[in-house]
């Protein structure tokens, strides 16, 4: 069922976004039949909020909170689309669930999940987020991202235990990261979900930057079993789809 206020705020977007020069609250409002009072209320609020901006004329355009989310969805579409063929590739060499993840700001956001015939229950879905601390793509992305970059979002982060084996203490988890920057991959060692072990890898993309992390998962026992072949069958992975993205 259609949500009413988020129908009239992608419209708006819509409609903004064919008018480069600003439309007034009054325009905005008899172009798309809303109610003035109610648009107004809409457009004060995306403003605030950075999504739209204003100029002298009192013409509303679209604003530079939009830019970041437009250049987040394309990297996401652009990395997952080319990556899928590899994913699969993986998840039959492994047999094993693959993901693949991109962060936004702090968070780490699935873009795609291949599960196998043999798939344990895992609450990662495409479209959801997950701590960076305790996941084994949230560590790629702490362990290989640009140190001031990595700097930063740690100090942004709270170590909130999720199982008994969460890492809560910032020293620990930055020797954790130093040693996985030296093996070249990151584990969560039931970290995040019970029973569940990760081992994940960064992709980099043309300026030599993370710009994904992908990983396998499954259960501990097994996948301690088939590490070393895990392992190689990942690197060679994430090296593919980085090479396919422009990464050299």
């Amino acid at each position: 069922m259609a949500v009413k206020s988020a129908e009239r705020v992608l419209k708006v977007f819509e409609l903004l976004a064919q008018h480069p020069e600003g439309l007034t609250i009054k325009e905005i409002s008899e172009t798309l039949a809303f109610p003035q009072s109610s648009t107004s209320g809409l457009i004060e609020t995306l403003f605030q909020a950075n999504y739209l901006t204003v100029d002298f004329s009192k013409k509303y355009k679209l604003g530079p909170k939009l830019i970041p989310l437009g250049s987040i969805a394309m990297n996401c579409l652009d990395v997952a689309a080319q990556g899928l063929p590899f994913l699969k590739r993986l998840m039959e060499e492994v047999q094993e669930t693959v993901f693949m993840a991109v962060l936004s700001d702090s968070e780490l956001i699935y873009v795609a999940k291949i599960n196998s015939n043999r798939s344990i229950r895992t609450t990662a879905e495409p479209g959801k987020s997950k701590p960076l601390y305790c996941t084994g793509l949230g560590k790629a992305f702490l362990t290989f991202l640009p140190i001031e970059h990595r700097e930063k979002v740690l100090r942004d982060l709270t170590l909130k235990p999720i199982t008994s084996k969460t890492i809560t203490d910032k020293t620990s988890l930055k020797e954790q990261l130093d040693m996985f920057a030296k093996i070249g991959y990151a584990i969560d060692d039931e970290e995040n979900e019970d029973g569940l072990y990760c081992l994940a890898a960064p992709i980099y993309g043309v300026e030599c930057t993370i710009q994904a992390a992908i990983s396998v998962a499954g259960p501990k026992e097994r996948m301690l079993k088939n590490k070393e072949r895990i392992v190689e069958n990942l690197l060679h992975t994430s090296m593919g789809i980085s090479d396919s993205i422009g990464y050299r």
